[in-house]
């Protein structure tokens, strides 16, 4: 068992990684500003520290005695990224690379970042994208992600400082919060559960690989405590389903049918994008992962809850 940090540890994925790591035994830290009155993890014996990813003190007091750090945390969405590409590098990008820096003074002895697979490979349709694939990222956010991609290729070489990045699909399911703008499941069922039109970009044919969060939480702490053959993992079902398949889906689970409104596709979104998730199963196995209809019903369902 290993003394594990998550940074972002009280954020949609940090907070389900954390109650999957609890619940292998790990002893976890969770970094974070803690905005929301309760923590969002369930898991106890938990030591919290609150603390801003931009303050290199807060940062550098969590990381003491730590072994292993899940960098969990981002600063910007794909829209704000979008509409100021130099607040992902002044904020996500040179705050990733002062916490390398910190991780390496404190004695840390990996990093695992979560990065994105569902814009880092760009526009590359036909069967779905395995980790040799050429990056081809055409967003600000996608950028971003690559290039800490490279600062941690950068810091294994030059310091010794171990790291695996996690190229994370589409998550979605419970904890992803009402006032998110990022990721379509949870925004789609909000607005079906007060009667609003769903907004869909382009024709509906637009291709995603959905992963459940809980799904994705146990195929990274699957990772943890092993020796990685590789520094690089996609992190998905494998499925890609469409927009017209999604709305269809959330149809059937929640009884109702929204009205849909179209809109122009961004410049910046990619048509299709779906993982090939091999290297991962034949490494680490294979999981029992939640249906994409099982997980929206999952979802709906603490969506309801939450409206109580």
């Amino acid at each position: 068992m290993a003394r594990c940090l998550i940074i972002g540890a009280n954020g949609f994925l940090g907070s389900h990684l954390l109650d999957e790591l609890v619940r292998r035994g790990h002893e976890v830290t969770a970094f974070d500003r803690f905005s929301a009155s309760q923590p969002f993890y369930t898991a106890e014996n938990v030591v919290a520290v609150v603390g801003d990813f931009l303050n290199h003190a807060d940062v550098a007091r969590a990381l003491v005695g730590q072994e292993l750090v899940f960098h969990f945390v981002s600063t910007t969405t794909p829209m704000s990224a979008e509409n100021d590409p130099t607040l992902d590098v002044r904020t996500n990008v040179a705050s990733s690379i002062d916490l390398f820096g910190l991780c390496v003074e404190a004695g840390v002895r990996k990093v695992y970042f979560a990065s994105t697979g569902g814009a880092i490979y760009g526009d590359q349709a036909g069967a779905p994208l395995t980790e040799l694939a050429l990056a081809q990222p055409v967003s600000p956010y996608a950028i971003g992600k690559l290039t800490i991609e490279r600062y941690l290729h950068y810091f294994e070489r030059k310091y010794g400082l171990q790291s695996v990045a996690l190229r994370i699909s589409n998550p979605y399911g419970p904890r992803q919060g009402a006032n998110k703008v990022q990721g379509v499941i949870p925004i789609f069922l909000r607005r079906v559960h007060q009667g609003l039109p769903l907004i869909i970009f382009g024709d509906g044919s637009m291709v995603r690989d959905y992963l459940y969060v809980t799904d994705a939480a146990r195929m990274v702490a699957d990772t943890v405590g092993l020796d990685a053959a590789h520094s690089l993992y996609n992190v998905g079902s494998g499925v890609g389903t469409s927009i017209a398949q999604l709305v269809e889906t959330i149809r059937e689970v929640t009884g109702r049918s929204p009205e849909l409104e179209y809109a122009p596709v961004p410049q910046t979104f990619v048509d299709h994008a779906v993982l090939d998730v091999s290297r991962f199963e034949q490494e680490f196995g294979v999981g029992d992962p939640v249906s994409l209809r099982a997980g929206i019903d999952l979802t709906w369902q603490a969506i309801l809850k939450e409206q109580l």
